[in-house]
């Protein structure tokens, strides 16, 4: 599905289920974006603090990848989920992540309506990165994918089978770059 503009479903969440407080007066207290692509394996944050310049930082960042190709309602569950934690923190003035404040309020928006579902955690598939090595058993020749690199592991299958089960460094692993890296 196309990427919908976040801002009007913002404020229709907002006087939906905030009554209006994320945005007193129409003026918005936070940020509301979609990410520029970088962000992979998380649908969506929300942060607040200060920018290097000493401005105020408060937004709501959506993930373009993880989001766009997902139908309608998981752009609004979790523009709702991080539009909780907006609310929490500017609104009631606490620092929680999903504590009691939140719960109860996700467990309100749930009850009142059906369009979406929310939760602690999202479920939407996140693509599968490639190993950035592949390790090598130097005599079996048996290969692993590896995100990063480890030292000292060794092969098990060869250890059991030639050292009694005990680490042996003749079949520590050799690491490469694969090619997918």
């Amino acid at each position: 599905m196309p990427l919908e503009p976040l801002l009007p479903l913002f404020h229709r969440l907002n006087r939906e289920h905030f009554a209006g407080a994320l945005a007193p007066g129409g003026t918005s207290l936070v940020a509301v974006r979609w990410s520029d692509g970088r962000m992979r394996r998380t649908a969506g944050l929300y942060r607040s603090g200060r920018h290097a310049d000493g401005r105020d930082l408060c937004e709501i960042v959506l993930s373009r990848p993880l989001l766009e190709p997902l139908p309608r309602e998981a752009t609004l569950s979790t523009l709702c989920h991080e539009m909780i934690h907006a609310w929490v923190d500017r609104v009631l003035g606490v620092r929680e992540v999903h504590g009691p404040q939140f719960r109860a309020r996700m467990a309100a928006i749930n009850a009142a309506q059906d369009e979406f579902r929310l939760s602690v955690r999202h479920r939407f598939p996140v693509p599968a990165r490639p190993p950035r090595w592949i390790a090598r058993c130097p005599s079996c020749d048996l290969a692993a994918p590896y995100r990063r690199r480890v030292k000292g592991v060794a092969c098990r299958l060869c250890c059991e089978r030639f050292s009694g089960g005990r680490w042996d460094p003749r079949y520590q692993l050799l690491f490469e770059a694969s090619a997918a890296a």
